[in-house]
């Protein structure tokens, strides 16, 4: 099959396959990478959660350092993505490659810019992400591996989602799950069979990333894509690079955010001992993991909104919508119900400490409760991403973790202490879906009278 063929069967598929159908079938791909994805990261959790409980709060310190490297890739990534999805939806497969490239090696400069400052000043780093002088040695000696393998982990963004937004779920699942197995196994072998300690964990992870970027990178020259990724291909016009940053800017202020939120996270427990910081960052990756199950499905609607809303198909957009939004609800909710149930035994596997089994057990739970909620934040905000509309999409990328959490935290942490800190997450969630909903509405009103005007 050449290239103008497949390309004619992939516009088939992505605006003529029944909605349902085609988001689970984006959807299953994404949802088993993203909880491959968590489960690899809890299995950091896990391994070092045997070497105490200071090492246990290196994980959510690390987690700050992640977020970082990630907002920079997604930014890249869902704006090269997103712009290169609709680029295929209008035909034009010339100005796609051009997006993603641009994208891929803007996210390779990023990331090596933070590895080569994150490595100078890493001790005042990982204070400022909230480690004490008990954690330091452990963040440090984890933190080190992530920033070396950065440039890596920052384009491995683009390349998922340029993947994804092509509607190639599968083969961004084969290089996300990939890493993901290979660092489980790597935990094991370099904690549990060769003691290496924390050292070991940063660089089972610097590895994995770094396989995972070989396995999704060779599948842009395999001829499996409809996009291309080349040196030569890098835009020249300064408009393609600010539509890049303009459309991904959403990702960007969230994941930056998810940053600075943890941060303060890790400084407002801190008071607490190395006992809060380590609950709380056991609850953050059991809730990422959970959270996943909707977050996959949301990322198999992304490809179907953005290609069809290029197409303008403004009337498959919004069932996609719609059903996207009650699949989420159904599987984030059975999932945050059993988590429910089972908060102090999810506790307890990762640190068997009666402080930290105390402290996360609450603030897991409260946690469950606020995700019922979230599938509507979630879709909305990939809604207005995929379609462009990047103001409104900053605006609600911003909430859950920053306008919300933020002065919540810092209220609530001051006026009821610890219990504040436990709470805080589970009432941002709640006021960002109720702040996402007149968005979502005004938006889905506005794809009927286009689909109704298209048909005039």
């Amino acid at each position: 099959m050449d290239i103008a063929e497949r390309e004619k069967l992939q516009y088939k598929k992505m605006t003529e396959t029944p909605i349902p159908r085609l988001v689970i079938k984006l959807g299953i791909p994404t949802t088993l990478s993203m909880l491959v994805t968590s489960v690899y990261n809890m299995a950091d959790t896990f391994f070092l959660g045997t070497y105490g409980t200071s090492a246990s709060g290196a994980v959510g310190i690390v987690f700050g350092l992640m977020s970082i490297l990630q907002a920079f890739g997604f930014m890249f990534g869902q704006g090269a993505g997103s712009l290169s999805s609709r680029a295929l939806g209008a035909k034009d497969v010339e100005k796609a490659s051009r997006y993603s490239s641009t994208g891929f090696f803007a996210a390779m400069i990023s990331g090596a810019v933070i590895a080569v400052f994150g490595i100078i000043f890493i001790d005042p780093f990982m204070m400022l992400l909230g480690s004490t002088d008990t954690i330091l040695p452990y963040a440090r000696s984890y933190a080190v591996y992530i920033l070396i393998a950065a440039p890596f982990l920052c384009a491995s963004c683009v390349l998922n989602n340029v993947l994804r937004f092509e509607g190639q779920a599968v083969l961004a699942t084969v290089g996300l799950a990939s890493g993901g197995i290979l660092n489980i196994f790597g935990d094991w072998l370099l904690m549990s069979v060769y003691k290496f300690g924390v050292t070991g964990a940063g660089i089972s992870t610097a590895v994995s990333q770094c396989i995972s970027f070989g396995i999704l990178l060779a599948m842009f020259f395999s001829g499996k894509t409809s996009g291309k990724i080349s040196f030569r291909m890098i835009s020249k016009n300064f408009n393609d690079w600010f539509d890049i940053c303009k459309t991904g800017f959403p990702s960007l202020v969230r994941q930056g955010l998810t940053s600075i939120s943890t941060m303060l996270l890790n400084n407002s427990a801190e008071a607490y001992g190395d006992e809060a910081i380590a609950a709380m960052s056991i609850v953050n990756r059991i809730c990422f993991f959970t959270f996943a199950t909707s977050l996959g499905i949301g990322q198999g609607f992304q490809p179907v909104c953005a290609f069809n809303y290029g197409a303008k198909k403004y009337g498959r957009v919004k069932s996609a919508f719609i059903f996207t939004l009650i699949a989420g609800e159904i599987l984030l909710g059975t999932v945050a119900l059993i988590g429910l149930i089972f908060s102090s035994d999810l506790v307890r596997l990762f640190r068997n400490d009666p402080e930290v089994i105390r402290i996360g057990t609450f603030a897991l739970s409260a946690q469950f409760i606020g995700q019922f909620l979230q599938p509507v934040a979630v879709c909305s905000n990939m809604m207005f991403q995929s379609a462009g509309k990047s103001g409104i999409a900053t605006l609600l990328s911003m909430m859950r973790s920053g306008l919300f959490f933020i002065p919540i935290l810092l209220i609530l942490s001051a006026t009821h202490g610890l219990l504040g800190i436990q709470l805080s997450q589970a009432i941002a969630d709640v006021l960002t879906t109720a702040a996402s909903l007149p968005f979502a509405v005004w938006f889905l009103r506005k794809l009927s009278n286009l689909q109704a005007a298209e048909k005039t």
